[in-house]
C-alpha cells in the first residue's frame, strides 16, 4: 500500500516510451490563440489582462535592462501554473512533482542571472558576497557561507516546488483512501474526511499557482540583484 501511494509520482510511459514529453507539451495547446480581431473573446481578454497584470507587478522592481526577462517570465509562471492545475486532476501525471525537471528549470535560469552579473557589473555581483562592515576577522567565513548560498539557490528553487506538490498529492490520496476505507464502516465520519478532502483540494490548488508565482519571483530577485 506504501509503495502504491508513490507509483503516482513515476513517469508514464505507453509501450516503454516515456510520456513525460507529452505531458510537457500538452498545456501549450490547451492555451487560446489570439485572434486578428480587434474585439476578442472572453476567454483572451482575461489571459491578456491576467498576463499583463502579473508582468507589471513582477518587473516593476527591475530597471530597464531587466525588463528583456518579461516573456521568459510570463511564459515560465503560466506554464508552471497549467502543468501544476492540470496535476490536480484523477488520472493525471504531474511532471513538476519530478525534481530533475525543476532542477532542469532552475540552475540554467539561476546562472544566466549570475552569469549577467558577473559580465556587466562584477564587483557589484562579487560585492553581494561580502556585506559592509564585516570586520576583517570574520570576512573569510562569510565569503565562505555566502558562496555556499549562492550555490544553493538553484537547489532551493527546484526542492521548493517538487516538495510542496509532492507533499500535497500524498495528502489527498491518504485522505482519499481513508474515506473509501470508512465509508462502509462509519459513514459519518467518512463524509467528515471528505469535507477534508474537498477544503485539501481548494488548498492544493491554491498551492499550484502560489508555488509558480513563487519559482518565478525568485528568479526575478535574483536578476534584480544582477542588472
Amino acid at each position: 500500500m506504501m509503495m502504491s501511494f508513490f507509483d503516482q509520482f513515476a513517469s508514464p510511459s505507453f509501450l516503454g516510451i516515456p510520456l513525460i514529453a507529452v505531458a510537457i507539451a500538452l498545456p501549450w495547446i490547451l492555451f487560446p490563440t489570439p485572434s486578428s480581431r480587434w474585439l476578442n473573446n472572453r476567454l483572451i481578454t482575461l489571459q491578456t489582462w491576467f498576463i499583463n497584470r502579473f508582468t507589471n507587478q513582477l518587473l516593476l522592481p527591475l530597471n530597464v535592462g531587466g525588463h528583456k526577462w518579461a516573456l521568459l517570465f510570463a511564459s515560465l509562471m503560466v506554464f508552471l501554473i497549467t502543468i501544476n492545475m492540470l496535476g490536480l486532476l484523477p488520472y493525471t501525471f504531474t511532471p513538476t512533482t519530478q525534481l530533475s525537471l525543476n532542477m532542469g528549470f532552475a540552475v540554467p535560469l539561476w546562472l544566466a542571472t549570475v552569469i549577467i552579473g558577473m559580465r556587466h557589473q562584477p564587483t557589484v555581483a562579487l560585492g553581494h558576497l561580502l556585506p559592509e562592515g564585516t570586520p576583517l576577522p570574520l570576512i573569510p567565513v562569510l565569503i565562505v557561507i555566502e558562496t555556499i548560498s549562492l550555490f544553493i539557490r538553484p537547489l532551493a528553487l527546484g526542492v521548493r516546488l517538487t516538495a510542496n506538490l509532492t507533499a500535497g498529492h500524498l495528502l489527498i490520496q491518504l485522505i482519499a483512501t481513508a474515506v473509501f476505507v470508512l465509508m462502509p464502516m462509519m459513514p459519518t465520519v467518512a463524509i467528515l474526511t471528505a469535507t477534508v478532502l474537498f477544503l485539501l483540494t481548494l488548498l492544493e490548488v491554491a498551492v499550484a499557482m502560489i508555488q509558480a508565482y513563487v519559482f518565478v519571483l525568485l528568479l526575478s530577485l535574483y536578476l534584480q540583484e544582477n542588472v
